[in-house]
């Protein structure tokens, strides 16, 4: 049974372009169309079957009874005024961005029916062309309601993120850009970091511990920077806490504490045998 009659993306990326394939392998949209600024990446996903008409013009996603705003977190806040002209008063409206304080706050007061979302998957990898149906299956997504989200349109996207595979958890757009910034934010800031760090003469000789640990480094910096700004205050207090840490392990080398540099590396093991 068809969940929605027309569908827009805007922003036909790895993840618009991965929820245009999953709706179309579900069978929930009887149309799908999308927006990008690039007429390749329009054809791309045409070609691969995401999306049944594209355009560089906002006016293609007249009519949609559901809206999803794929683009980097500026790109969302630049366009909503735009889009919300375009779009009808009873259409449900979310988008995917990484943080959520500022969009949440615009976005809720252009769209009547309005509801963050934030699906944990994906990668390091960008594009349409890394775009897949299944990359949602047994992933989380987070939704952040707030008092002004309408019932309808929370269950709508609750219902719509359990069809394409996600489990869904909700956060206030604040308690989720707190937890993020830990999570998934300060890791990236650290990879990027780490790399800067070492010498290129260097990566030859490098094993699976740096690609492990640097593998989120190679995600696109452009991206990153719109996240890194919109949750300035967060990323500051969680680098603040990671150098603290770094600091902690620094001072146990220097004193050549044995016992100290046990005790906070095994601290660390523990904690991360618990992540699953």
């Amino acid at each position: 049974m068809k969940s929605f009659n027309k569908v827009a993306i805007i922003g036909t990326g790895l993840v618009g372009g991965s929820i245009a394939l999953a709706l179309k392998k579900k069978g929930l949209a009887s149309l799908v169309v999308g927006v990008s600024r690039q007429k390749k990446n329009i054809l791309l996903a045409r070609r691969k079957g995401a999306i049944q008409a594209g355009s560089r013009v906002l006016s293609i996603i007249k009519g949609a009874d559901l809206l999803i705003l794929a683009t980097p977190v500026n790109t969302i806040i630049d366009l909503a005024p735009k889009i919300a002209k375009l779009t009808a008063g009873d259409c449900i409206v979310t988008d995917v961005g990484s943080t959520k304080g500022q969009i949440v706050s615009i976005l809720e007061k252009l769209f009547p029916n309005y509801v963050g979302s934030h699906p944990l998957a994906g990668s390091q990898k960008r594009s349409m062309a890394n775009a897949h149906p299944d990359i949602f299956k047994d992933s989380l997504c987070i939704l952040t309601p707030t008092r002004n989200t309408k019932k309808r349109a929370l269950n709508k996207i609750r219902a719509l993120w359990k069809q394409l595979g996600a489990k869904t958890v909700l956060l206030t757009p604040a308690t989720h850009d707190r937890i993020l910034s830990f999570v998934s934010h300060l890791p990236h800031a650290i990879a990027f970091s780490l790399m800067n760090t070492i010498e290129v003469s260097y990566l030859k000789f490098a094993s699976t511990g740096l690609k492990d640990t640097s593998r989120i480094a190679a995600s696109d910096s452009r991206l990153w920077v719109d996240i890194f700004l919109s949750n300035r205050k967060n990323m500051l207090r969680s680098i603040d806490l990671f150098q603290d840490n770094l600091a902690r392990i620094k001072s146990a080398v220097q004193k050549k504490d044995k016992r100290v540099l046990s005790s906070i590396l095994k601290k660390a093991q523990l904690k991360r045998i618990r992540l699953t």
